[in-house]
């Protein structure tokens, strides 16, 4: 045996997780429908029954999660008039890192007078896990979008904190080609950034949902209902125009939940959230 020789096995690449999964719709008697969808790997979309006029279409990753060097992309393009209710199986996982960045970006296109929910569930990332996460959006004139990102640092009931996790989020909403709304998050895995009063103050689950219509109705509304200090964690709301921004934390994905469910059943399109959400 030549102990010289290089070990091919060590050094050979890990197997890693690609998707792909598209769909765009068109708008049939009143309703939105399918029109084109295409997958590849493990990203996959179903199309439960509903009874109403929107499409709902739930994102899947048949990998089971994501880590170092996956790569997974998210599309949809939503007819001119048309309603349609994008969310995810579960919450997804984002697993330890050997040493590569795990990315998943998402594209989304609204035609005109059209609305979009994107209510994908929590991400959970776990100790030692790296994400690069990206949304973009395009509306169109007159379209209408509810969209919400939610973090979660760890299993609370496992008492977990992941405080090593690395995480990158990157917004970009735009209308007709002008910039609407552009944020950054990002998690370097410096104890400041958990601990600190200013920024997630020991809190391990924290969401941003931003809606995107002539919302100063719905600023009144939310405003009557928010508790910016209360048992279950923090919460504020923004309104800037035709942007209306809330930001969330709180101790446990569970009390996350509790604040801001009620929110988004106030800006959802269909008045409801998916049922995946209350399983």
């Amino acid at each position: 045996m030549n102990s010289g020789a290089p070990n091919k096995m060590l050094t050979a690449p890990l197997q890693r997780a690609r998707g792909i999964a598209r769909l765009t719709t068109k708008q049939v008697e009143g309703r939105t429908r399918i029109d084109r969808l295409f997958q590849e790997g493990c990203g996959k979309i179903r199309l439960p029954n509903t009874h109403t006029s929107a499409l709902e279409a739930v994102l899947i990753n048949t990998a089971g999660g994501i880590t170092g060097g996956d790569r997974i992309d998210w599309g949809a393009e939503i007819a001119a008039g048309g309603k349609a209710v994008l969310t995810t199986q579960a919450c997804e996982r984002s697993y330890r890192s050997t040493g590569d960045t795990a990315q998943v970006s998402t594209h989304l296109k609204v035609g005109a007078g059209a609305h979009l929910d994107w209510l994908p569930q929590e991400t959970i990332l776990f100790s030692g896990s790296k994400l690069h996460r990206r949304l973009d959006v395009e509306l169109d004139e007159g379209a209408t979008l509810t969209a919400i990102e939610a973090v979660l640092l760890g299993r609370h009931a496992m008492g977990e904190d992941a405080r090593d996790a690395i995480l990158r989020d990157r917004w970009r909403i735009s209308r007709s080609g002008r910039l609407l709304h552009a944020e950054a998050t990002e998690l370097s895995a410096a104890a400041s950034e958990r601990d600190s009063l200013s920024l997630l103050a020991g809190n391990r689950a924290f969401a941003t949902v931003l809606h995107v219509a002539d919302s100063a109705d719905a600023a009144q509304r939310l405003s009557a209902r928010l508790s910016p200090l209360s048992p279950e964690g923090q919460i504020g709301i923004s309104n800037t125009g035709e942007r209306l921004v809330i930001r969330a934390m709180a101790r446990s994905g569970l009390a996350l939940r509790r604040m801001i469910v009620p929110l988004l059943i106030e800006l959802t399109g269909a008045g409801s959230l998916p049922r995946l959400w209350h399983l």
